[in-house]
């Protein structure tokens, strides 16, 4: 079916409000035509991670776009950058990256972008509502609107984020609908230890799991406790999204169109059905990690990918304990503004800093060259900076809850407790 198109589309084509416009509305139709929609929707905000400076082209495209007069329309939000502008110290980078990555965060400031500058947009104070059309970039954000927020936005990525945010305008199809928002796979979790199931370290595993095995198709998740706080599904969904390609998932009477199992089905009979087991689980969380040698001193223990929350800067307080990490080890926090503001005014961040911690926003050290050469192995609670580290940074890393990750920090060396990933 061709693409049917408003006058106003057709106009802002046309270049009759301006270069940028009709440049960022080619990008959003031609998106539109690969995805077989046979219109466009007007969307309520944006989440841009084009922000991110991955090289020239990145750089060219915003500079073109500015130098087209390109202003967004909608409420948009800006994504992890590549430096810390609160605590620029840390960047072990070149000075060309450097730069560059400054003429681009202020390029997408200029184009009317809000500075937020996290991975976690979800956690600031304005959100999407229930229903929401958005064009959300940032994989773990955009499983958090469409699963959590029951807000609705497809897998965007660079480029046609800030297009969809310049034109208002994105394509009718993928997660934007309901025919596509209905679960498919159902995984249903069996025998698991309830304080397993109350733990925050479930949720990364679980969600590495689903996305492995789920891959494209929509996963369904039974068994969590209905009260399960957000900063899990935040963790589990952005798991799913880093080892698989899901950009949503439902969670029996927890989130919001999935109040039933049938609900979240679409009343329809599940594809499959995949039992979950304690084993199943042990083998998920042990692939998260890349060595099995730990005999040697820990190098560094990275958290927060997603940015964390204050409820997770909580639980971090407890498992120190008011002690002090080892100086042989580096610990780095990610987080956004926002979050950095609210424990400051707690005064947990001086207490952190008292004890060890590094705190960065901004962006994240999987991305930006912060962390020094480890020559061991790092340590995370973050089943994404397990996934993606590795490979970025060309280091082993350790997965553990964050109890673990700090009595390892502290203790300069792996300290791990198993107990409660046993058979119930």
């Amino acid at each position: 079916m061709p693409l049917t198109l408003t006058e106003a589309d057709q106009a802002m084509l046309a270049g009759e409000t301006g270069d940028a416009a009709a440049m960022a509305m080619r990008v959003v139709t031609r998106v539109a035509d690969a995805m077989e929609a046979a219109e466009l929707l007007s969307i309520e905000g944006a989440h841009i991670d084009s922000c991110l400076y991955l090289g020239q082209a990145g750089l060219d495209f915003a500079r073109a776009l500015a130098a087209g007069g390109a202003q967004v329309r909608v409420p948009a939000t800006l994504n992890v950058s590549s430096l810390d502008l609160l605590h620029p110290d840390l960047f072990r980078g070149d000075a060309t990256t450097a730069a560059d990555s400054r003429e681009l965060m202020a390029l997408y400031e200029g184009m009317g972008c809000r500075p937020t500058w996290t991975c976690a947009p979800y956690q600031l104070e304005e959100r999407p509502s229930f229903g929401q059309h958005v064009a959300w970039a940032e994989s773990n954000a955009i499983v958090f609107a469409n699963s959590v927020l029951g807000a609705r936005t497809h897998r965007y990525g660079d480029f046609i984020d800030i297009c969809s945010a310049i034109t208002g305008r994105a394509p009718a199809a993928g997660l934007h609908l309901d025919a596509n928002r209905r679960g498919e796979i159902v995984f249903r979790l069996v025998g698991v230890r309830d304080e397993l199931l109350h733990h925050d370290a479930l949720a990364p595993v679980l969600g590495s799991l689903v996305g492995h095995r789920a891959g494209a198709r929509l996963p369904v998740i039974d068994g969590l406790p209905p009260e399960t706080p957000e900063h899990r599904l935040k963790a589990l969904g952005a798991a799913a999204a880093s080892t698989g390609a899901v950009g949503m998932f439902h969670a029996v009477g927890i989130t919001p169109e999935a109040p039933t199992l049938d609900a979240a089905l679409g009343g329809r009979a599940a594809a499959m059905t995949v039992d979950i087991t304690p084993a199943d689980l042990r083998a998920a969380r042990d692939g998260l990690s890349t060595t099995v040698d730990t005999s040697g001193a820990l190098g560094a223990v990275s958290l927060g990918t997603p940015h964390y929350a204050v409820a997770e800067f909580g639980r971090l307080r407890e498992a120190l304990a008011g002690r002090v990490v080892s100086p042989d080890v580096e610990f780095f926090v990610n987080t956004g503004r926002d979050v950095l503001h609210e424990i400051s005014l707690r005064g947990w961040q001086a207490e952190l800093e008292q004890s060890g911690v590094q705190i960065v926003t901004d962006t994240c050290t999987y991305i930006t060259p912060i962390m020094a050469d480890v020559h061991t192995y790092a340590m995370t609670d973050s089943a994404k900076w397990a996934h993606y580290a590795p490979g970025n940074l060309g280091i082993d890393v350790v997965f553990g809850s964050v109890d673990d990750c700090a009595d390892s920090a502290v203790a300069g060396r792996l300290v791990f407790r198993d107990e409660m990933w046993a058979d119930r």
